[in-house]
């Protein structure tokens, strides 16, 4: 699909996603945010709680460190515990160091405060951000994310991540949103993959994908037709249906 649309990337990273011990859905959320508010996801990432690996794939994918996209966002690794070590990481991958950071310590305080509990040592870890970063509002549980670069840096735990979404992306430059269409056929891909790969070579601005299901009735496919313009979109999807006798 042609777009000139900001790329992005996400990098998920903890122990407990590659484990397997976590189901994995924040950047299935944010993948169908990206999408609807104009931004072309490109690559998603997972990797471990490790320094050296999350430093290397934040340079790899932040395009202001030299890497492939527009934006990088981040998910997991920016609680209370030992191995919540992203702060440090992107510090790191951004030529920085990380303190604790004044606004971030008042939002933990007056959050303790009213639950009436102490602002701990491990705690105020969480108000540990990269000197000359931003922070991105947690309206959830007041431990904010950040961000810096071209790097936004949110929670793992979902609630809270998708709260830091809900409140950053209206903050960013989209460019427009995806439009897409699809139908469902009751053949096999291979019945119909010359038919769409014709319509394919006949839109190439366009995106066109196939995928297979099986159900207790027998093997179907939904065809899906993506692009930026609503008209090409629906054109191509006539198209299709032509092709195939739909």
């Amino acid at each position: 699909m042609q777009s000139d649309n900001p790329t992005a990337a996400i990098l998920v990273i903890g122990d407990e996603i590659l484990s397997g011990r976590t189901r994995e859905g924040n950047a299935h959320h944010l993948a169908q945010v990206l999408s609807a508010t104009g931004f072309d996801l490109r690559e998603i990432r997972v990797v471990a709680d490790d320094h050296p690996r999350i430093v290397a794939a934040i340079r790899a994918l932040d395009r202001s460190l030299g890497g492939d996209y527009d934006l990088l966002f981040t998910s997991g690794g920016i609680g209370p515990t030992h191995d919540d070590i992203t702060a440090d990481a992107v510090a790191d991958a951004h030529g920085t160091t990380v303190e604790i950071h004044p606004e971030a310590r008042a939002l933990l305080q007056a959050r303790c405060d009213r639950m009436g509990t102490e602002l701990t040592e491990n705690r105020l870890r969480m108000a540990r951000i990269p000197v000359g970063a931003t922070l991105i509002d947690n309206a959830v549980s007041a431990a904010p994310g950040f961000s810096i670069g071209n790097t936004h840096v949110m929670a793992g735990v979902p609630e809270v991540f998708r709260g830091m979404v809900d409140w950053l992306i209206p903050r960013l430059s989209a460019g427009r949103p995806v439009q897409s269409q699809s139908v469902e056929v009751r053949r096999g891909e291979s019945d119909v993959a010359e038919g769409l790969r014709a319509v394919a070579d006949d839109y190439p601005d366009l995106s066109l994908g196939s995928y297979p299901f099986q159900d207790p009735t027998g093997w179907g496919t939904n065809l899906v037709v993506r692009g930026l313009d609503a008209d090409r979109v629906a054109q191509a999807m006539a198209a299709l249906k032509q092709r195939l006798g739909l």
